[in-house]
């Protein structure tokens, strides 16, 4: 088994796991240091916990409790891999701490989830501008949602709430620049992370990591059509930790890449100051 940290924070941290086990070697027990939820996204594997077993294939849901023990076999298909969340107790305190629902070992494959699974999964490849703690947060409160059967649609914001939105989508963009989480934007609003993220994403329509790649996207546009320096200089002093991820973010977005975005930029710069100067 082979684990990749992919995001680590205050209440929440995201795990690539590759599991190569064959048919024939011997389980062993394990157990949950916390809540956790683990999207099944390939391969398929059995796992025993509180006296009951289940099958997990391609978009099973594993349920972690602290405290169960449990272990998985691989008696019908060798190997797993899994996209696995760990929350703190604040989280799952906001999200719903049912005991009923997080005892249930492991949920079959719920289109509910497995959209978001899926969406967590190309976040976690760099596929979309979604903060990968976000989709972790919606993710686990649209489990608690599905396997409750109760939905928890937040009431309309009121105008304190709304205001708090966007003074800090403001407060983003003035330092997107910086390096910005959930948990950075949520103690600026004064909110938990889950709260805020919901209030944000129902008054501006966009997730507080959306708003901050397209305020870096937005700077970055005008920096390479009204100045000189590198692309490469241009990715860093807007927030890009990474040339690439930058380049690929911003053909996206603008259907052609920095350079050619600036080349068509100063092409038609220079044809309107040309024509200016004819008058």
């Amino acid at each position: 088994m082979t684990r990749t940290t992919l995001l680590q924070r205050g209440t929440i941290t995201v795990s690539d796991f590759r599991c190569s086990a064959a048919l024939g070697d011997t389980p062993f027990v394990e157990q949950y240091g916390g809540h956790s939820i683990s999207y099944v996204r390939k391969g398929s594997f059995g796992c025993r916990c509180r006296g009951r077993f289940f099958e997990l294939v391609a978009g099973s849901i594993l349920v972690g409790y602290p405290g169960d023990e449990f272990t998985c076999t691989h008696d019908h298909v060798c190997g797993d891999e899994c996209l696995s969340f760990f929350l703190d107790p604040e989280m799952v305190q906001a999200i719903g701490d049912r005991t009923e629902v997080w005892r249930i070992g492991a949920a079959p494959p719920l289109p509910e989830l497995m959209v978001l699974g899926e969406l967590a999964q190309a976040t976690a490849e760099g596929r979309n501008d979604v903060g990968l703690d976000e989709v972790g947060t919606l993710f686990a409160s649209r489990f608690v949602e599905v396997v409750s059967g109760r939905s928890h649609a937040p009431p309309p914001a009121k105008a304190r709430h709304r205001r708090r939105a966007v003074e800090t989508a403001l407060w983003i963009d003035a330092h997107s620049h910086q390096e910005i989480d959930l948990e950075h934007a949520a103690a600026q609003a004064e909110l938990s992370p889950f709260h805020f993220l919901r209030l944000f994403s129902s008054v501006l329509g966009v997730t507080p990591h959306q708003y901050l790649v397209r305020s870096r996207l937005r700077h970055a546009a005008r920096l390479l059509a009204d100045d000189d320096r590198s692309v490469t200089d241009v990715a860093y002093d807007v927030g890009f930790a990474d040339l690439s991820n930058f380049v690929r973010t911003f053909h996206r977005a603008a259907g052609v890449s920095p350079r050619k975005f600036r080349e068509a930029s100063r092409g038609k710069r220079k044809i309107f100051q040309e024509r200016l100067a004819l008058h």
